[in-house]
């Protein structure tokens, strides 16, 4: 098994963020983005990562990028390592396939989420909204039938933010606009939603669901672009069609995998993280790379 890339250090710049996944740079008015092979579940970096993912991820962000162009523009300036400045060749070896030098934009604070298939959080607060006799979470009411993994009859944005203990926290559109302006948060949603569906319709042809997703947004030059990841199996639940049945939860080619064995061990959810065996790392590379050959076809 080759060796994972954990940690990168670029020293021609200074750090500008070390994410549970990316390492950024600070290149003036641009940044270079750096996906390691680190792994996070339930909002923790584990101590040992998946070798090769990061550069799985970036391919992916590239391939949508690119695809919905038409859409949304986004921070990409070039991945190609030979368009990056001189004195970055040294860490070509780091660099090549997991790196993407990008506009430096204003971050808009809120992760935009888009569920076609209640899962996850959603599904877990639906359960106890029903306890109460009711089937409305947040602006949404739900058919009284709906079963986990469901398909909704539309997408809809549910947006999140960090509470104080680091973990996603699902908030309503308005609180949403609340925190950044009604007109932004009406783009966030329209934006978002019209992502989703596009993506959504092309994943369905190349054997893949995408449940869910969530999407960071950012101001460049008073343009709004997308930024970050996007449409990755870290941002996403990726179901394969062949193996859907609602009802209950889906196998998949996402963090899931690593979610569920996690959930059986004896761990309270906060750091330190557990290690993850050999298996649960070969298994986890195998469905990443699985995800991007039946949407990219490599």
């Amino acid at each position: 098994m080759e060796k994972a890339i954990l940690e990168t250090n670029i020293k021609e710049y200074p750090l500008f963020a070390r994410g549970k996944v990316r390492d950024i740079y600070d290149l003036g008015d641009r940044l270079l983005i750096i996906a390691t092979d680190r792994v996070s579940a339930f909002d923790c970096v584990l101590p040992n990562g998946i070798p090769g993912k990061g550069k799985v991820l970036t391919s992916m962000s590239l391939f949508w990028f690119n695809h919905l162009k038409d859409i949304i523009d986004s921070h990409l300036i070039t991945a190609e390592v030979d368009e990056f400045p001189n004195n970055l060749y040294r860490y070509r070896e780091i660099l090549e396939g997991r790196a993407m030098l990008v506009v430096k934009a204003r971050r808009i604070d809120i992760e935009c989420v888009v569920r076609g298939y209640i899962s996850g959080s959603l599904w877990k607060e639906l359960l106890e909204a029903r306890k109460n006799g009711q089937n409305q979470v947040h602006d949404f009411v739900f058919p009284s039938d709906l079963r986990e993994s469901d398909k909704l009859p539309a997408p809809i944005f549910t947006p999140a933010t960090k509470s104080d203990n680091g973990h996603d926290e699902n908030i309503s559109f308005d609180q949403m606009a609340d925190m950044v302006g009604l007109e932004t948060a009406q783009l966030c949603q329209n934006k978002s939603i019209d992502i989703y569906s596009q993506a959504a319709d092309y994943a369905r042809t190349h054997g893949i669901i995408i449940a869910d997703t969530k999407f960071e947004f950012g101001f460049h030059n008073n343009k709004f672009i997308i930024i970050d990841e996007i449409l990755s199996p870290d941002s996403s639940r990726f179901w394969p069609i062949a193996q859907y049945q609602p009802g209950k939860g889906q196998p998949s080619f996402d963090k899931q995998y690593i979610r569920d064995y996690l959930a059986g061990l004896d761990w309270d959810k906060n750091p330190p993280a557990p290690p993850l065996p050999e298996e649960v790392l070969l298994k986890s590379a195998a469905k990443y790379r699985e995800a991007a050959k039946l949407l990219m076809g490599k």
